[in-house]
């Protein structure tokens, strides 16, 4: 009879314990995307000029770092977002010669970083349908808890690359 009572009260303890757990998730909130993560100012901390030729040969220097010559280290970025968080328009600032064009639109190919290993591109346009492709930038470092970016910008010829330049970005607040 003892047994029967401590199994019954133990069943039951259960169950109120299990009873009182009411979880509550919150309220729906949209997730982040990469277009929040994107958007802001950006002051240039490094740029790479690759030459793709050079390194694809094994020919050394394949790599030129660019950062202080032609007033790059005044070269800043702003990406824009409306607020819905899409992409509305960047510019370029700073007495720098442009290695693309210095104020547009922007789209990414993708809102959230892929699981995959694709790759998300920031692509430049010259009107505000997005229309009107001017560039695109694969995107190699998204920006995080280290508020850093870099993105890569990359010529073709006859549809082989000849160079790059790797912009390494940090926010500015």
């Amino acid at each position: 009879m003892r047994c029967k009572s401590i199994y019954w009260l133990a069943v039951v303890m259960g169950l109120m314990a299990t009873g009182c757990d009411n979880t509550d998730d919150g309220s729906y909130v949209d997730p982040i995307t990469l277009y929040e993560k994107v958007n802001g100012n950006w002051g240039l901390t490094n740029l790479k000029m690759v030459d793709e030729v050079a390194k694809a040969n094994k020919i050394d220097p394949s790599e030129e770092n660019l950062s202080t010559y032609f007033n790059y280290e005044d070269f800043k970025i702003k990406f824009n977002v409306d607020e819905k968080n899409q992409p509305t328009s960047y510019e370029v600032t700073g007495n720098v010669p442009p290695l693309f064009a210095p104020k547009g639109y922007w789209a990414l190919s993708s809102d959230f970083q892929p699981t995959n290993l694709g790759v998300t591109k920031i692509y430049l346009f010259s009107d505000a349908q997005k229309t009107q492709k001017t560039d695109e930038l694969k995107l190699s470092s998204v920006p995080g808890n280290s508020d850093e970016m870099e993105f890569q910008l990359t010529r073709f010829s006859g549809g082989s690359a000849f160079v790059s330049y790797v912009f390494k970005l940090s926010a500015i607040k």
